[in-house]
């Protein structure tokens, strides 16, 4: 069967891209990061989860040296979350180069694993305005993987969320049967969402636009 790696957070993006994934024939690959984030128990958890429902086999990598670099309200506490609504900008919850050092990982492991597809869940349009989700630097990166692996290996990185909205991510996920209830997208608390994160504020809209009740808990879900 053919193999694919899914970059599996514990969001919903990344487990809507698992099961599309899935959906296409592909043995799932878990790949999932552990790297300081101030909600890294809660999305250990999911992850778990979610892979377990897809049947994945699994890999969770130590990434701590993100704590020593800090500069990002999702690993230093000194900075505090934003919580007033999306900026212009780059906001301070982006974790510098965080996906690009994903997916070398995801690469390597592909290349180990014989897979052929590297799948992520990164969202252009309605993100916040992170720039390695962006389409042209999912392109690039693509390409380098494949100029530093073996030339008989050929990896593609799959993005299927790139261009959707929200609403149409959390329709996506009830089409595919996702269970959502096992996904968090909080940035700040792993007990109860706060509603009020960037994270939240977008996940929210979507499953509000999408006419569908999300089943996490939430401390403000207005």
């Amino acid at each position: 069967m053919k193999k694919a790696v899914c970059i599996i957070s514990g969001g919903m993006d990344s487990a809507v891209v698992a099961y599309i994934a899935k959906n296409k024939g592909y043995e799932i690959i878990g790949l999932h990061f552990n790297y300081g984030q101030r909600t890294e128990k809660k999305e250990l958890e999911c992850f778990e989860k979610i892979s377990k429902a897809l049947n994945a086999k699994i890999y969770v990598v130590e990434l701590p040296f993100f704590s020593q670099i800090g500069a990002s309200a999702l690993i230093d506490k000194n900075i505090a979350v934003p919580t007033d609504g999306l900026k212009p900008g780059v906001p301070i919850t982006y974790v510098p180069f965080r996906n690009g050092i994903f997916l070398s990982i995801a690469a390597a492991v592909a290349e180990k694993e014989a897979a052929e597809a590297i799948y992520i869940g990164v969202v252009e349009e309605d993100s916040s305005g992170y720039p390695d989700c962006r389409e042209e630097f999912i392109k690039s990166m693509e390409r380098s993987i494949n100029l530093g692996i073996k030339e008989e290996t050929k990896i593609k990185l799959k993005t299927p969320l790139v261009h959707l909205r929200k609403e149409d991510i959390v329709s996506k996920a009830i089409e595919l049967g996702v269970p959502l209830e096992f996904t968090w997208s909080c940035y700040q608390a792993e007990d109860e969402a706060c509603g009020v994160c960037d994270s939240c504020r977008l996940r929210l809209k979507g499953f509000k636009k999408a006419g569908i009740k999300d089943k996490i808990p939430y401390k403000i879900s207005n």
